[in-house]
């Protein structure tokens, strides 16, 4: 240590401390300069490949509510999405890092599906009340596996959970080929198309798993911001000795929460083999699970806000796939552009949070 400075002549020349709060106004505007900024930003990119961004950002705008059936496309592509960032969002509030929300999503769509292909003659609604719960336990459990090791061994949930995705995902493979095979298909690997009766009825042109996706925007609202499990969950997110300190049952916590986050999750995938897909397919899941991580993030755990964040992510999806079909952009280059979209809008959330300092000459900082 140096003498004059009290400062470690190792220390960095550049790193991160933590802010101080800031007003809800600064961070009001700093978000809305990221966004300009990344719209600027993705701008400079089309015009360097050789499109007008103008007319780019005017199609995806367009695309997404061009018609009454792109609209309906629109939804169709948030319901999952939002479902299962309602779930995760619950995990992560309590600092468990649920990175297995995909196979989550497989697994409450196999259990679903059990009761879909062999109980198709139950009546419709008590069909679809079994197969939504059975999802709840599907996924619940499944998330459940991981939350049990880590309380009991302190194992590394994001491996855990990361690791369980592909195990599902080859257990839909595991059921395509062998005991639930269509043997209809012709030789093709596939899973029967569910019966009319067990699939989710449409409410204005859309599978109804919106309408459940908005239910869970309410239950999961006013489960984190005004019941007593809710609570708990903030404080163990917080400081898990400050929780014990409290009297509060950490494992328990940590077991009911994962459970409660599987089971959103797994409904998620009921409502997409029941809505959307009417059959069960390895790509039930489709990437939505790591999509959610980042969207919960944005939405900075709030069930409000993951709405909003989850509209303009679809919104950015729809349009993007009607600029591919109709500018001949490719689809690299969609993809390139939404993850420019995303660097500055996430870089915003880290600079709300942190700030550089810099070592001046003599070990001062500044």
């Amino acid at each position: 240590m140096s003498s004059q400075t009290g400062i470690s002549k190792t220390e960095p020349l550049i790193r991160t401390v933590k802010r101080a709060e800031l007003s809800k106004n600064r961070i009001f505007l700093l978000r809305i300069v990221a966004l300009v900024l990344a719209i600027v930003a993705g701008g400079l990119f089309l015009l360097c490949i050789g499109y007008n961004p103008f007319q780019v950002y005017g199609t995806i705008i367009y695309g997404a509510f061009r018609s009454g059936m792109a609209i309906q496309a629109t939804v169709k592509i948030m319901i999952p999405l939002l479902i299962t960032s309602l779930g995760v969002a619950l995990a992560f509030k309590m600092q468990f890092w649920n990175i297995g929300a995909e196979g989550q999503i497989i697994m409450g769509a196999i259990f679903a599906t059990y009761f879909a292909l062999f109980h198709a003659d139950w009546p419709h609604w008590l069909l679809l009340a079994v197969m939504f719960l059975a999802g709840m336990a599907g996924g619940g459990l499944w998330a459940l596996l991981p939350a049990v090791f880590k309380v009991k061994f302190n194992t590394n949930e994001t491996l855990f959970t990361l690791m369980l995705n592909y195990i599902a995902l080859n257990l839909i493979v595991f059921f395509r080929d062998g005991p639930w095979a269509d043997p209809q298909s012709g030789g093709f690997p596939k899973i029967a198309t569910f019966d009319a009766n067990a699939q989710l009825n449409k409410v204005f042109g859309v599978q109804a798993g919106w309408i459940i996706g908005l239910v869970l925007v309410v239950v999961v609202y006013i489960y984190l911001r005004y019941t007593k499990q809710g609570y708990e969950i903030s404080v163990v997110g917080i400081s898990k000795p400050t929780a014990r300190y409290a009297g509060m049952n950490v494992k328990k916590i940590v077991l009911r929460t994962m459970f409660a986050s599987g089971a959103i999750c797994g409904i998620a995938g009921m409502v997409q083999a029941a809505g959307s897909d009417a059959t069960l397919a390895t790509g039930v899941a489709g990437g939505v699970g790591f999509t959610a991580i980042i969207v919960a993030w944005l939405g900075q755990l709030n069930p409000v806000s993951i709405l909003v964040v989850t509209a303009l992510f679809s919104i950015l999806e729809k349009g993007s796939s009607v600029v591919e079909s109709s500018m001949g952009l490719s689809a690299d280059c969609s993809d390139v552009l939404q993850g420019i979209i995303l660097f500055f809008v996430l870089g915003c959330e880290f600079f709300i949070r942190y700030r550089f300092v810099t070592r001046k000459k003599g070990g001062a900082n500044k």
